[in-house]
């Protein structure tokens, strides 16, 4: 799907005029990428490696135009399963235009983050930052399911919420990855202004982005070192829930038991004592309960 935005005082608006500033192919299909190669003159080693979840962050200078491969947080579903992943973006930016090829769709329009954009370039680093600002919003959101999985595991005793936190870490391994090598690229990325054509108010947009960016692996590098380090305390805690319930599990076992055992004493078919007083059945449920009561009291001042 091909959607083109133009340019109108600084803000974005889609259109569909050919002299779009911004084309942006969402997951585009074997017509959008013969057009991307034939037309739009991309080679097809960078037009895979946009659409390749496994290919790393990287920058290269062709004749007409930048590439610039970029990892961004792909939008999270309940399907799955509090796992976040990253995937591809690519940038082609040339003098008159920035095409975007994205696997999947993301709201371009409103957002402020684009505003002040006069040029390709600066709608570039207006994206990057966007993905940047995408990273810190996905974090934030990690940080606050931890804590309600946390709370869970508090008084659970499954495992459940234990493989959550297990997916959550595994998530944040894939950021630390993905916002590494976006940041060695954006290093590369500042090393080739003057061949880019960047101006100075490009290029402290770009150190910006790179401040930001290295704020984000910073974050996402604590969040990380958090929950692996707490992980094996939080099994532990599962295990002692169990150890309560289990505790309290015996409690009434034996509870039941030993009135048990004393009733089941006086029924037997043999002659007992109290067989010929009026109040046997009372005096023998008296019994059982007072050993209830023994044990509970025992039970208490042990403090088992």
């Amino acid at each position: 799907m091909l959607r083109k935005y133009a340019l109108v005082d600084g803000k974005i608006s889609e259109t569909t005029q050919e002299s779009a500033v911004l084309w942006m192919f969402v997951d585009p299909d074997s017509r959008e990428r013969e057009l991307l190669s034939s037309t739009l003159k991309i080679g097809e080693h960078n037009l895979a490696s946009a659409l390749d979840p496994d290919e790393m962050s990287r920058v290269e200078v062709e004749l007409d135009h930048t590439a610039l491969l970029f990892k961004y947080p792909k939008h999270y579903q309940a399907t799955d399963e509090f796992l976040f992943r990253v995937a591809p973006v690519g940038m082609f930016l040339f003098p008159e235009r920035l095409i975007v090829i994205i696997p999947e769709d993301v709201p371009v329009v409103g957002i402020r983050l684009f505003e002040g954009a006069t040029t390709p370039r600066v709608l570039l680093l207006k994206f990057i930052y966007r993905v940047t600002y995408r990273y810190l919003d996905h974090l934030k959101a990690i940080n606050m399911i931890s804590d309600e999985i946390e709370k869970k595991i508090s008084v659970s005793v499954e495992n459940r919420h234990l493989l959550n936190l297990f997916s959550l870490e595994k998530s944040l391994v894939y950021y630390l990855t993905a916002i590494g090598a976006n940041s060695a690229t954006l290093e590369k990325l500042k090393n080739m202004c003057s061949r880019i054509g960047f101006s100075p108010q490009d290029i402290e947009l770009l150190d910006d982005i790179i401040i930001d960016n290295h704020q984000c692996y910073r974050q996402a590098e604590i969040s990380s070192n958090i929950l692996a380090g707490l992980m094996d305390a939080r099994a532990a805690l599962v295990g002692n829930n169990l150890n309560i319930l289990m505790k309290k599990l015996n409690l009434i076992t034996i509870g039941i038991m030993v009135p048990t055992l004393v009733v089941s004493a006086f029924s037997m078919n043999v002659r007992i004592p109290l067989a010929e007083l009026r109040y046997a059945f009372w005096i023998v449920m008296g019994l059982a309960t007072a050993s209830l009561l023994g044990v509970l009291y025992w039970w208490k001042t042990k403090r088992l």
